[in-house]
C-alpha cells in the first residue's frame, strides 16, 4: 500500500492529473491505491488509470442508486446476504487494498472500520441455523486484507458446519497486492478444501511477473480460479484487450468465469457499456480462441440476481421439430430436435 500520501500526489501532479478534481471527487467517493497497482500506470487516462484515480465524472452519475442490486434488501443479519436459495454471502472484510472506481458496494467504500470478529460470528451462526445453505462466499470489502490467523479461524468456524459443501473467496488481492499471497498464505486456504477463488482481472496488464507468481502459487496449493472480469468503458470494451486478457487468465491457471456488464452503481455511469457491445465483446471470443477462454456474459439484475446473456442471433428459428442455428462465422445450420 501507499505508505506516504505526498508520494502519491507527487506522482498524480507529476503525471498531470487535476488535483483540485481529485480532491473534489475524494471527499464524496475516497481513494486509495497499492504501491504495486500504481506502478502499472503507464500515462494519465489509461485503463488502470481509469480503474483507480478519481474523476470528475462520478460525480456527474444523477442516472444510478448506490445500492442497485438490493443488498441491503437482502442482508439478513449484519455483513450477510442471502439472496439465492442454497448459498450466502458472508462479509468478513470492510476494507481494501485499493479503491476501485466502478466498485458495486462503492456506498461503503472507505467509509466503515474494520468489520469485527465477533460480527462475522453472528453471520456463521445464521449459516449454521439455515441448513439450505451449501455454498458461502466470502465477500468484503477484500477478504484477504484479513491477517492469516483471522482467515484461519473464519475458514475452520464455517468448515466445522456440516451442511456448507463449497467455501468461495472473492479477492482481487493477486492484480493488486500480488505479495500478499505467500505459502503460509496457501498452507492455511488449502486446509479447507473443497474451497474456490473467485478473482477481478480487467485488463492484460495486470497479469505480470507478480501476479504470475501469486496465481502459481494459489494453483500450486490445489485451489480451483476462476476470474469474474467487469466489461468497463475505456478499459476493456475492446475485442483484442479482452481476448488478450482472457488467454493470459487461462494460461496462468485461472478459468474466466463470469464477464459482468457494469453494475448501475451511483458514481460509475461512465464505465458502464451497452448491451450490444457486451455481444460484440462475446462473438469475438466465442469461436475465435478456446472454449475455456469464454466467460458466461453476465447481467446482474437489479435485485434479481445473475442473468447469463447469450447473443440472440445464435439461434436463428426454434421450434418443435428443429432450431435453425449460426455459428460464429454466421454459417447456418440445422439441428433437428429428437423424434419421440
Amino acid at each position: 500500500m501507499f505508505q506516504n500520501e505526498e508520494n502519491l500526489l507527487d506522482f498524480l501532479e507529476r503525471m498531470g492529473a487535476d488535483m483540485e478534481e481529485i480532491q473534489q471527487v475524494q471527499r464524496i467517493y475516497p481513494m486509495k491505491i497499492s504501491e504495486h497497482f500504481l506502478r502499472l500506470i503507464k500515462e494519465k487516462d489509461d485503463p488502470i488509470w481509469k480503474q483507480c484515480i478519481p474523476s470528475i465524472e462520478e460525480l456527474c452519475d444523477v442516472h444510478n442508486a448506490p445500492d442497485p442490486l438490493k443488498e441491503e434488501r437482502d442482508t439478513k443479519v449484519a455483513g450477510l446476504v442471502h439472496r439465492y436459495p442454497d448459498r450466502a454471502v458472508i462479509m468478513i472484510s470492510s476494507t481494501c487494498p485499493i479503491y476501485c472506481r466502478f466498485c458495486t458496494r462503492k456506498r461503503k467504500v472507505g467509509r466503515e472500520r474494520q468489520i469485527p470478529m465477533k460480527q462475522i460470528f453472528i453471520g456463521t451462526d445464521y449459516i449454521r441455523e439455515h441448513q439450505e445453505i451449501r455454498d458461502v462466499l466470502i465477500s468484503g470489502g477484500d477478504p484477504l486484507m484479513r491477517t492469516n490467523s483471522e482467515i484461519d479461524i473464519i475458514l475452520r468456524e464455517l468448515r466445522s458446519i456440516t451442511h456448507v459443501e463449497i467455501i468461495r473467496i472473492g479477492t482481487r488481492i493477486p492484480s493488486v497486492v500480488p505479495e500478499r499471497i505467500t505459502p503460509e498464505l496457501v498452507n492455511i486456504l488449502k486446509k479447507y478444501h473443497p474451497l474456490y477463488i473467485n478473482l477481478h482481472f480487467e485488463h492484460p496488464s495486470e497479469i505480470n511477473p507478480s501476479s504470475e507468481r501469486a496465481l502459481m502459487l494459489l494453483a500450486n496449493g490445489g485451489i480451483p480460479l476462476g476470474s469474474q472480469t467487469v466489461l468497463l468503458h475505456g478499459v476493456n470494451d475492446n475485442c483484442e484487450v479482452m481476448k488478450e486478457l482472457m488467454q493470459k487468465l487461462v494460461k496462468n491457471r485461472v478459468r474466466p468465469y463470469y464477464l459482468y456488464f457494469c453494475d448501475p452503481v451511483k458514481g460509475v455511469e461512465h464505465f458502464r457499456t451497452s448491451i450490444q457491445k457486451g455481444f460484440e465483446i462475446f462473438r469475438s471470443l466465442q469461436g475465435f480462441t478456446s472454449g475455456l477462454c469464454v466467460p458466461h456474459l453476465i447481467i446482474d439484475s437489479p435485485g434479481g440476481g445473475k442473468v447469463p446473456i447469450i447473443p440472440p442471433e445464435y439461434i436463428i428459428c426454434l421450434d418443435e421439430e428443429k432450431a435453425v442455428i449460426s455459428n460464429y462465422k454466421g454459417e447456418i445450420y440445422e439441428y433437428s430436435n429428437p423424434k419421440i
